[in-house]
């Protein structure tokens, strides 16, 4: 099971864009290209609690904030549609009604008419969720959701809803950052605590058993008298204004007394090495939550076999090199397909160059992803021996700029810079009318 393509329509800062994966990936590109914005997109289509906050989407998440009807234009709406490919069959068996076939010889859907080729290779089973966002003027309000992009009704609008329950078949786990551990062990929804009660199918019944002790609570009272007067003396003088049976005491407690502020307001806590003593948990060190955040992810990838798409944003962050290769290895091990963004090199060179994608947007906010083909001059052991020391940058800039100094009477020096030149432009695809990211390499006698 892996994510084949994604197509997105007037999200954010993306117009349009159709991002097409083999596997596992690393994407790459200079800041704000739009990375971040095909993870957000994936896990609105099939994030299984993505939908079930407040509000899904706002005037911000649409292209240029191009919401509202223009006389003469109809109103813009967010699409994204994503082929999740190569299903199991049990898989197949539970969307028995939803499938396609996606050919990943050309990264297509099989269309009617073409069900000779079934048999042949390469020709996988597939499901595609599409997601809808829009404005309704009459209700003045957002509306957000999933559907199975097929079957359809005659008037091409979709039948099925992709529901929740169907979202977490994917087993798709978006982590927007490694540190975003310091909330993996609270009961707020979408936590990875909450993400494995779901997992295991565990209810947990504590709620109103916690709900009656935190009630019979007091927590002024006899432990501060000197506060409890203050109160009494608010309430004495709230009676001289409305009847004494409505004005009572005012009484101080822990929370809102509701499931949602505490999964909000309980935290879990760690030995801090101290005897007798325990901190919460985002007060630990970033090792300890690191390595908390790694167990709880294989946890899930063990009790779903394995069947888990992980997409996890920049892993390097506040971890040494060391630890972010063992980071990548980890979450690749466990995972049905893992897709990552990074800037570092010691996550980059963990990938061979085919599972790198370059990505660049343009000013109409067309994102395109290219994937790393080395030319037939650079062999591969050249590419990683020398890739943190000159074809990283060439890959995360902006511009190239090759400068070879004074010419130089060595043949050597001459041929060094022209080989330098010809490495880059052909790694990314690069053309002078594109402007495609490069490398600045300055290289003088």
């Amino acid at each position: 099971m892996r994510i084949a393509r994604v197509h997105i329509e007037n999200f954010r800062g993306i117009r349009q864009a159709d991002v097409n994966f083999s596997g596992t990936s690393v994407l790459l590109g200079d800041n704000n290209t739009g990375k971040s914005t095909v993870f957000e997109a994936i896990e609105l289509a099939i994030g299984p609690d993505r939908l079930a906050r407040t509000q899904a989407i706002d005037e911000h998440d649409f292209y240029g904030g191009e919401y509202l009807p223009v006389e003469g234009v109809p109103p813009k709406h967010i699409v994204i549609e994503v082929v999740i490919a190569d299903l199991d069959d049990q898989h197949c068996t539970k969307f028995r009604n939803n499938l396609e076939f996606w050919r990943q010889a050309d990264c297509s859907l099989l269309g009617p008419g073409q069900g000779a080729n079934l048999g042949q290779p390469g020709i996988e089973p597939a499901v595609r969720i599409r997601f809808e966002g829009a404005y309704e003027p009459e209700n003045d309000d957002f509306t957000a959701k999933t559907w199975f992009a097929v079957p359809r009704h005659e008037d091409g609008a979709p039948i099925n809803e992709c529901r929740s329950k169907d979202k977490r078949e994917f087993g798709f786990l978006h982590l927007r950052a490694l540190r975003a551990g310091t909330r993996a062990l609270s009961m707020e929804r979408g936590s990875l605590l909450d993400i494995i009660l779901k997992t295991y199918e565990v209810r947990t019944r504590m709620w109103e058993g916690l709900l009656r002790q935190l009630r019979d609570l007091d927590v002024v009272g006899d432990n501060d008298p000197e506060f409890g007067r203050i109160l009494t003396a608010i309430r004495d003088a709230m009676r001289d204004i409305v009847p004494g049976e409505w004005a009572d005491a005012p009484h101080l407690r822990v929370s809102d007394l509701t499931r949602e502020d505490l999964r909000r307001v309980l935290k879990s806590f760690l030995a801090t090495g101290v005897p007798g003593y325990a901190a919460p948990f985002q007060h630990q060190g970033s090792g300890t939550i690191n390595a908390l955040v790694l167990a709880m992810l294989g946890l899930i990838a063990e009790r779903r076999s394995g069947r888990v798409i992980f997409a996890m944003e920049e892993p390097e962050l506040s971890l040494p090199p060391h630890v972010q290769k063992r980071v990548v290895d980890k979450v690749r091990g466990i995972a049905a397909q893992a897709l990552f963004t990074s800037h570092s090199p010691y996550v980059i060179e963990q990938f061979p160059p085919e599972q790198m994608m370059v990505m660049t947007r343009n000013t109409a906010g067309v994102l395109t992803a290219s994937n790393i083909a080395l030319p037939d001059n650079l062999k591969l052991k050249t590419f990683r021996d020398g890739f943190r020391t000159r074809f990283c940058e060439a890959l995360l800039a902006r511009r190239v700029i090759v400068v070879e100094g004074r010419r130089s009477s060595s043949p050597t020096a001459r041929s060094r810079v022209g080989q330098l030149n010809l490495y880059l432009r052909p790694i990314n695809g690069w053309t002078p009318s594109v402007g495609c990211r490069s490398m600045l390499a300055v290289r003088q006698r």
